[in-house]
């Protein structure tokens, strides 16, 4: 048996030593300083700041602390780790420094002043003042839920206008680099580069050796990263030392189209590739966009286990379409204006969605979609004459910082309300892996299995059937997830394909969920224990979702008998959970002085099965109410910590809107307090709202669990979708 909790730890300790730590990257030494901010935040100022987020393995982020200026720091892998990408623009001759902190001795450029920072569910812009002129950097993440092609796109924008804030008119001219450290966790190894020139002119680097589906400190191994840009008048390029090209232009405001030929380790006087663009004059009115593309991207994407236990490779959906990087590239460019005004879209809907309920729950919402969606990737197979099968389309997730499982069960769970507000189908394919893999019968457990591999890209799953076993949590999860799927969308596919599998999970839970063994459910850094209240919710829900799911097939007497079985376990379920006192429900049966959040309550209200009274969701109301610490109420009595996401779950059981909003505005504090830099991580101190570990995890796709608690709970992509369904 695998156990999480030594990783957990000593990721614990790495967070740590990297709070404290001296960054290096492009011979550049600096060391972040809290302070107090200097510019405007919309609608605040978070941990960390999504810059290009779309992939696991495309996981841009400028981490914040008190408060980091675009320029006052690099942006980071996910892990903490240096993604070199650096900016300047002149302005009248004199150049500014505007992303990143690169040293270049012997020039003499200036640090723009942060203006203001806002963020969006797609967009971080920032406006940089560069003495008389004020430049806005866009970074756009698109979020494309309805498109399969567009949202597996492993590429991000990044877009440049200035404007003059005094008046006259100014010559402007732009720059933006990236170094090799998109492409290894290993700074050692040796890198090789092209510059492709036409219209659009790309820089491609990668690892001279690569090594499928293997990681380096949850770096990619394989595959290439990509810097782009039209081809235009005034546009030049330039690769080489870091230095050297960007002295280059803070002397002479353009890049002498050149290439460096000299392949060699990432670390190596800091291989960067360039480009630069001529703004021409410009005055009060915005100058046109510039815009650049950044991606990695790599082929084959997943190695996946078949029946028989034959590997398949599969590939990222987007090459189905285009018959060369450059073509994929190329339209991805072509499209963002297009683009651009489909992420205002989004995000205008998902901000009057979330808004209907308060603007803290917004600004939760709007910050976690990109990161929720960051740790997928759709794919797709080939036939055996290596045609892409079309018909197979699914959806791989990774286990960000708690480990690097693939498609976690007890991960996409709380992700899943990410899913089922902007494309049910979706979440279908995250699911479908898992079906397919555990239809096989190579998995041996008659449980559902935990994950499909131990390592993404790996999915590899579990023959000896010695995954981490979480055997009430993860039956329990499917069967919830499979039948709110079926409800959203009408789709049977999954209940009458798999009917034998839930069914096969359910007479396990009717064994086990309602004098629950001593197991470890989801939160397992808590620990093992017996009789679990939240986790036996979980598995009557699950029965009771079979009942249902048997319904829909029309096995009336399997539904009958299940049905009959979930309410006398409720009934049983009350007198074991209830405190003596009947106060609170317990965290395990007979111990009064015990309790935990019951955010499993939240499945009965999604699946609309109601199995559990309204004297329960009362009852915990009134005593979450009076345990509340500064930042949120505890997990559970054995620690003072929560996780972000259970905290907006339960949100969704209270009967109370000011105990709800109580909840929300806890994680809004929490994600805003200024005192931890990284990925937003859903593990924290409810005393001190300071990180346990965690960052960066799916997981915080579960802060949309308020747009979708019932069946019929309202929102823009639901309800397009349900009116597209009708329509058919």
């Amino acid at each position: 048996m695998r156990v999480k909790v030594m990783r957990i730890r000593r990721l614990q300790l790495m967070y740590a030593l990297q709070l404290q730590c001296i960054n290096i990257a492009s011979s550049t030494v600096f060391l972040t300083v809290s302070a107090a901010l200097t510019w405007t935040a919309e609608p605040f100022n978070p941990a960390s700041v999504p810059l290009a987020v779309r992939s696991p393995y495309l996981s841009c982020w400028l981490n914040q602390g008190a408060g980091t200026a675009l320029n006052a720091g690099w942006p980071t892998f996910w892990t903490g780790s240096i993604l070199g990408w650096a900016g300047y623009v002149t302005v009248d001759g004199s150049s500014y420094n505007f992303l990143g902190v690169p040293s270049v001795p012997g020039t003499n450029a200036n640090k723009a002043v942060q203006k203001s920072l806002k963020f969006t569910s797609t967009q971080s812009t920032f406006v940089m003042t560069a003495g008389p002129v004020d430049l806005t950097v866009n970074f756009l993440s698109p979020v494309e839920p309805s498109d399969l092609a567009k949202q597996s796109f492993p590429f991000s924008y990044l877009s440049l206008s200035a404007a003059s804030n005094d008046g006259g008119s100014h010559k402007v001219q732009v720059y933006t680099d990236i170094s090799a450290e998109w492409i290894t966790g290993d700074n050692s190894l040796t890198a090789n580069w092209s510059t492709s020139v036409g219209n659009i002119i790309t820089h491609q680097v990668q690892l001279a050796q690569q090594s499928l589906f293997t990681e380096a400190s949850d770096h990619i191994q394989q595959g290439s990263a990509f810097y782009s840009t039209q081809s235009a008048t005034g546009v030049t390029f330039q690769t080489g030392e870091d230095t050297v090209v960007r002295a280059q232009f803070i002397n002479n405001a353009v890049l002498l189209n050149t290439q460096d030929s000299e392949f060699r380790a990432v670390s190596d006087r800091w291989p960067v590739f360039a480009f630069a663009r001529d703004l021409g004059t410009v005055s009060a009115s915005p100058s046109p966009e510039v815009v650049f593309s950044i991606g990695h991207a790599r082929d084959p994407a997943i190695e996946y286990i078949i029946a028989n236990g034959a590997l398949q490779q599969r590939s990222s959906f987007f090459w189905s379409q285009f018959s060369s990087i450059a073509d994929a590239i190329s339209s991805f460019l072509g499209d963002y204006t297009s683009a651009l005004s489909r992420a205002n879209a989004f995000d205008a809907q998902v901000a009057k969605d979330a808004n209907a309920i308060s603007s803290d729950y917004a600004s939760i919402v709007a910050l976690s979609i990109r990161q929720g969606f960051g740790a997928t990737e759709i794919t797709i197979s080939k036939d055996a004459q290596g045609n892409f099968n079309t018909s197979d389309v699914l959806m791989f997730m990774k286990e960000i910082s708690s480990d690097g499982n693939v498609n976690t069960v007890d991960v996409i769970f709380p992700s899943w309300p990410l899913f089922l507000y902007s494309n049910p189908t979706l979440g279908k394919q995250l699911l479908l892996p898992l079906f397919e893999y555990q239809a096989t019968g190579q998995y041996p457990n008659a449980w559902s299995v935990h994950d499909m591999g131990a390592s993404y890209p790996k999915a590899l799953g579990h023959n000896d059937g010695k995954d981490e076993p979480m055997p009430v949590e993860e039956s329990g999860n499917m069967l919830i997830m499979t039948l709110s799927y079926t409800q959203r969308t009408n789709d049977k596919s999954l209940i009458t394909t798999y009917f034998n599998l839930l069914d096969q999970w359910t007479q396990f839970l009717i064994t086990d969920s309602l004098i629950p063994a001593n197991q470890i459910s989801t939160d397992d850094f808590a620990g093992s224990l017996a009789n679990q209240t939240n986790l036996a919710i979980k598995g009557i829900v699950g029965i009771k979702a079979m009942a249902v799911i048997a319904d829909l097939v029309g096995d009336q007497a399997r539904s009958s008998n299940y049905s009959s079985i979930a309410a006398s376990y409720v009934q049983q379920w009350q007198t074991f959970a209830t405190s003596s006192g009947g106060q609170h429900l317990t965290l395990s049966y007979g111990d009064d002085a015990s309790w935990g959040l019951s955010y499993n309550l939240l499945g009965d209200k999604l699946l609309g099965t109601y199995l559990f009274p309204t004297s329960v969701y009362d009852m915990q109301t009134k005593w979450y109410s009076s345990v509340a610490n500064s930042f949120g109420v505890p997990l559970d009595t054995r620690h003072t910590y929560t996780k972000s996401d259970w905290e907006i779950w339960t949100a969704g059981i209270v009967t109370s809107t000011s105990v709800r909003d109580t909840f929300i505005s806890a994680v809004k504090n929490y994600a805003s307090d200024g005192l931890n830099s990284q990925p937003l991580g859903d593990w924290y101190e409810t005393a001190n709202g300071k990180v346990e570990g965690f960052r960066a995890r799916p997981v915080v796709g579960g802060h949309l669990a308020l747009l979708v608690a019932s069946p019929t709970s309202s929102g823009g992509h639901i309800n397009f979708l349900e009116s597209k369904q009708r329509d058919d």
